[in-house]
Parts: structure tokens; C-alpha cells; sequence
């Protein structure tokens, strides 16, 4: 079981240094903290797809925030390794490099949830497993956690980190939200059984469920197929909830989006971005909010 304090929500990284840039970062990761946000998401690819970069941007960004704000004991940071070409898989040897560059990167001395980004069935799940444990122990880590695992792979993970006396991971983190809810069938149950907590990403299923897809609404978005959601009259229907909820509480869709996810068994905190500080106030809404049990009947 994790010891980390995530609050209500985790600000998710990934658009520093990509959608946002230096100054409207500090902005949002200012207004995040000041509104009572405390953990901040990111990862060591972040964001080598765009032209022009090489990876490793969001955790700039963050590390500079934290270095002109002085406030590393006022936020958790989480990120994670794998997916940069430059430090690619779980290997021990590229873990160790991988990680001290995040740490350098971040201007910190510590990880507070490092991530393996995805499994890596190259390597024996004891190498990696070790490396983690290592990294703890240095105090460069002080939680690790596993992202996209099957709940098979990550059972044996934990098996093996038990066995061994090892640092096991805490912490999942997978697509989960409204309409994505396939976690549910076989992960979901397996955390419960491991006391392993969720954090789960796409919360807004790529903005779908802020609300601003709508039939016949053209929407500027960096992610095109995201209208392709309307063509399923299940996400009509589930828009329309969201509606009447929003509408009743007087709060944004997105609010009651992320409180429905906060809500379900084993997850933590829902992890959600903000590109621009106008994007903020909506996923700040959640913070307090709880749905009843007629809401959340309505949207099942």
C-alpha cells in the first residue's frame, strides 16, 4: 500500500514543453498548487514527438519551476522510464542511467513515485524488480509504481518483489475514465487483491469528457480522433448524464467526470493536464466533490 498523499488530483505533465510552453507552464503548475494541488506527472519521453525536441522537456520545465519557486517539499513528483530512445526498457543498467538524468532534469534529490512506463518482457522481471529496489534503498526513489501492466505481469512483479524482500510496486497507472472502463475486468480486482492503489491517465479521455465534443461542434484539438467517441451512441447518452449532473451541481462536466473516477474502488487520484490556467478552474471543481449514488447510477 502506497504512503504517498496524492490529493484529489494529479496534474499531468505531458503538455510542458508541447501544447504549453515555458511561461504558460509555470502558470498552470503555480495555479494547480496555489488552488491546493500537490502532485505533478510526468515522464522522461515527455516530449520527444514533437519537432525540435529530444525528450526530457516536461521534466525541465518542472525541475525549473521547482528550482524559482523553492517548493519540492510542497508537491510529489512522479515519473517514469522505458519509453525515451535514448534510455529505452527496464534493463538495470539503462534504469540507473535513466533515472539520474530525471533526477538532474528535475533539479531534485529524490523521486517520490518513479514508474515503470510499460512492462518490458526483454527483461527478467527479477532484473528489473532489483533496480527498483535499489533505487529506493539510495533514497533516489521512494516509491515505484507500474504503468500499463497486465494484471498478470503485475501480480508476479509484486510476487517477486515479496519473495525477494524487495520494494514491490504500489502503484498502477492506466487508461481509465467514463468511457474506458476496461481496467475494470481483470486489473482492477488484482490491485484490490495487492493493495495496489490506481492513478489513472486519459481521466478525460482525451478531453472527451470536458464536454467540448458535441455533434456537428468543430473542435481545435491536437487530437483529431477524439469526435470519433460520438459515433457510439453510448457516449451520447453518457454526455447527456453528464448534462443533467452538471447542470443539477453546478459544476463543469469535467468535474463530475473526474469525481466519478476518484470514486471507484482502488483509485488514488485521477490524473488529468491543463494546457492554459483557464482549463484549470475545471478540474479544481473536483476537488471537493462527491457524487451521490443516484449520480453515480446514472452514469453506469
Amino acid at each position: 500500500m502506497t504512503s504517498l498523499d496524492f490529493g484529489p488530483l494529479v496534474l499531468g505533465g505531458n503538455t510542458f514543453g508541447w501544447t504549453s510552453d515555458r511561461d504558460e507552464s509555470f502558470a498552470v503548475l503555480d495555479a494547480f498548487v496555489a488552488a491546493g494541488g500537490r502532485a505533478i506527472d510526468t515522464a522522461d519521453v515527455y516530449s520527444a514527438w514533437i519537432p525540435g525536441n529530444s525528450g526530457g522537456e516536461s521534466e525541465t520545465i518542472i525541475g525549473e519551476w521547482i528550482a524559482s519557486r523553492g517548493r519540492r517539499d510542497d508537491v510529489l513528483i512522479q515519473t517514469k522510464v522505458f519509453s525515451l530512445a535514448e534510455r529505452p526498457g527496464l534493463s538495470a543498467a539503462n534504469v540507473r542511467a535513466a533515472v539520474d538524468d530525471s533526477l538532474r532534469r528535475l533539479q531534485t534529490d529524490r523521486i517520490d513515485l518513479y514508474f515503470a512506463h510499460r512492462d518490458d518482457p526483454n527483461v527478467p522481471q527479477e532484473e528489473y524488480v532489483a533496480v527498483f529496489d535499489e533505487l529506493v534503498r539510495a533514497g533516489k526513489v521512494l516509491e515505484v509504481g507500474a504503468s500499463n501492466f497486465t494484471a498478470d505481469r503485475l501480480r508476479s512483479a509484486v510476487a517477486i518483489a515479496q519473495s525477494a524482500g524487495q520494494t514491490a510496486f504500489t502503484v498502477a497507472q492506466d487508461p481509465y475514465n467514463l468511457v474506458d472502463r476496461r481496467i475494470e475486468e481483470t486489473l482492477v480486482p488484482t490491485l484490490l487483491e495487492l493493495g495496489v492503489v490506481e492513478g489513472p491517465y486519459s481521466a478525460l479521455a482525451s478531453g472527451f469528457l470536458t464536454g467540448k465534443y458535441r455533434p456537428g461542434v468543430a473542435v481545435d484539438s491536437k487530437r483529431p480522433n477524439v469526435a470519433a467517441r460520438l459515433d457510439d451512441p453510448r457516449n451520447l447518452e453518457l454526455l447527456t448524464a453528464l448534462d443533467e449532473i452538471s447542470a443539477a451541481r453546478g459544476v463543469s462536466v469535467s468535474a463530475i467526470a473526474l469525481a466519478w473516477l476518484r470514486g471507484r474502488p482502488s483509485v488514488t487520484a485521477p490524473l488529468a493536464s491543463a494546457r492554459t490556467v483557464e482549463q484549470l478552474p475545471a478540474l479544481v471543481e473536483s476537488f471537493g466533490l462527491e457524487l451521490t449514488d443516484a449520480e453515480v447510477a446514472r452514469l453506469a
